[in-house]
């Protein structure tokens, strides 16, 4: 099962929830970002959205890996510390496959490659309030559930729970990395938006696993 490639336009999919998603709640993600930072996150979602759009028109994808690399340059190009980040996050999650659709283990990989790499110049750890809250719970579930054979949506919908849940554990956390960490307990008890938007990520990524993608709950960010 870990060697059977995901369906058919999974890449396709996958950005556009994803982008759907972000257009509908960028202005929540500015609110926590507001409330915890300098409140410029919304602004470069939405800068790095446009960017992604433009890439996609220039050249339309004709695969998983040009899908998420056009995500990739367009976050790339847009400042502020989530920007690169989130770029060189997906720019490990195009890299995963060369296949037209990764298969299960490659999005594993993929997953921990993207973590392994936000770590790396973010210098962020678990419990930092940082994107990295959400990324790691995800990555290790992902991993786990495929030395278990379970199915692609039991285990992207399990991958996705285990995001939202590291994204609300920020709440309680004082930030140790990031925007949020100059305004100390100012930021207590609102979820880090960086965290937010990558389990955002990855519940889109559940809602394409099927032909006809599903509604990302997004309540949880209030």
């Amino acid at each position: 099962m870990t060697d059977t490639p995901l369906p058919h336009g999974f890449g396709r999919r996958w950005v556009e929830t994803l982008f759907a998603t972000f257009v509908e709640r960028t202005e929540a993600l500015a609110d926590l970002d507001r409330r915890s930072g300098d409140g410029d996150f919304g602004a470069n979602i939405a800068a790095a959205l446009r960017r992604a759009q433009e890439n996609i028109d220039a050249e339309p994808p004709r695969d998983y890996r040009g899908w998420l690399t056009a995500v990739s340059r367009g976050f790339l190009g847009t400042g502020g510390t989530s920007g690169p980040l989130f770029g060189m996050f997906f720019r490990e999650l195009a890299r995963c496959c060369e296949a037209p659709e990764p298969t299960l283990a490659e999005l594993s990989a993929g997953l921990s490659a993207g973590l392994a790499t936000v770590q790396r110049y973010g210098k962020a750890q678990v419990g930092h309030k940082t994107m990295v809250d959400a990324l790691s719970p995800a990555a290790r579930t992902l991993e786990s559930l495929i030395a278990a054979a379970a199915e692609p949506a039991e285990v992207l919908a399990a991958t996705a729970r285990a995001a939202v849940a590291g994204a609300l554990s920020t709440a309680e956390l004082v930030a140790k990395r990031g925007r949020a960490s100059y305004v100390g307990d100012v930021a207590r008890g609102v979820p880090d938006p960086g965290a937010a938007a990558a389990a955002l990520v990855l519940q889109s990524a559940f809602a394409a696993v099927g032909e006809n993608p599903v509604t990302v709950d997004t309540s949880w960010i209030g």
